[in-house]
Order: C-alpha cells, then sequence, then structure tokens
C-alpha cells in the first residue's frame, strides 16, 4: 500500500498534534474535490488505553481537530478550501499500512487492487476473505469460495476490515 505523496506530507504535519491529544493516529486520507478539498484524520486509543477499554470519543475528535487545524493554519499544506474531518476508523476501518492489519490476521478483508489477479475469466481486482497470513512483501488471503491468493503488498490499492458480528 503506497501512500501519496500528499498524504504523506499531511501525516507528518499533522501526526504530531495527534500525539499532543493523547491518541493514536490511524491514517489521514486527502480527497481533492474541485473547489473545496476533504481532509479526513482517523484516531484511535492509544494500544495502553484499548486494554483499558477506553475507545475515541467526541470529546477526543474535538480536541484532535482543534489542535490539527492550528497546525494547518501554520503550515497551509492544502491549497484552497477544505473540510477538516476526524473520526475513529469504524468498525470497517480501512487500513492505511501493512502493519495496521497484523492484528486482523484470521478476520475478514476486503481488497482493491492495483493490477488483477487470477487467470482468464477470473480475473480481479477486488477481492474480500479472510487474511490468512502476512509478511513485509505479501499476504494471503482465502476467498469464500476457498481460492487461495498471494498477494503483493505493493499491489494494494485499498484495504479494509469486513466487520463480522
Amino acid at each position: 500500500m503506497k501512500l501519496s505523496t500528499k498524504v504523506t506530507e499531511l501525516t507528518e504535519i499533522v501526526a504530531p498534534a495527534v500525539a499532543a491529544c493523547d491518541v493514536a493516529l490511524w491514517g489521514v486520507e486527502f480527497i481533492p474535490q474541485g473547489r473545496r478539498s476533504l481532509l479526513r484524520i482517523y484516531i484511535e486509543a492509544l494500544p495502553e488505553q484499548k486494554q483499558a477499554g477506553k475507545q475515541v470519543t467526541i470529546e477526543d475528535c474535538t480536541a484532535v481537530t482543534h489542535q490539527v487545524s492550528g497546525v494547518l493554519e501554520v503550515y497551509d499544506p492544502i491549497a484552497g478550501e477544505y473540510v477538516l474531518e476526524v473520526s475513529s476508523p469504524g468498525l470497517d476501518r480501512a487500513f492505511f499500512d501493512a502493519k495496521q492489519m497484523a492484528d486482523y490476521v484470521g478476520e475478514k478483508i476486503n481488497l482493491r487492487l492495483i493490477h488483477a489477479i487470477g487467470s482468464g475469466q477470473s480475473k480481479r481486482r477486488k477481492v474480500s476473505g479472510i487474511l490468512e497470513s502476512l509478511d513485509d512483501k505479501q499476504l494471503l488471503i482465502t476467498t469464500v469460495e476457498g481460492e487461495k491468493f498471494d498477494i503483493a503488498l505493493s499491489n494494494i490499492d485499498k484495504a479494509n476490515l469486513i466487520y463480522q458480528v
């Protein structure tokens, strides 16, 4: 999974502001939308807080919004108008880094790929299934149909957890 240069720049700028609010930065999305862009920041409780049962609250989101707004005014990294959203990653969380997926081995995930995998009629760019294993170069996923795919991390455009009850 490769982040754009703009997202990498924004992540470096906002990370200290998020950390100052005593929460962890999960990921950053930047979506240019004509004259008004969208900057979405996902936060979650720190690992030791999660162990104690703490979840991200509206107050956490408000504090991060305030901190990040101030930092963005100083650095001014976004040309034109933008909307800033701060939220938790949610139950169907997007993954911004392969390391984030390590805690979800055995869970169902959804992938959108850069290049299609498979052969013949079964070539596909979207794959859903159980994340069987993961290393620093690739992951193994088993679909509901029982197909197994080794997928290079560099071929993943988007990945997210599929929440199951």
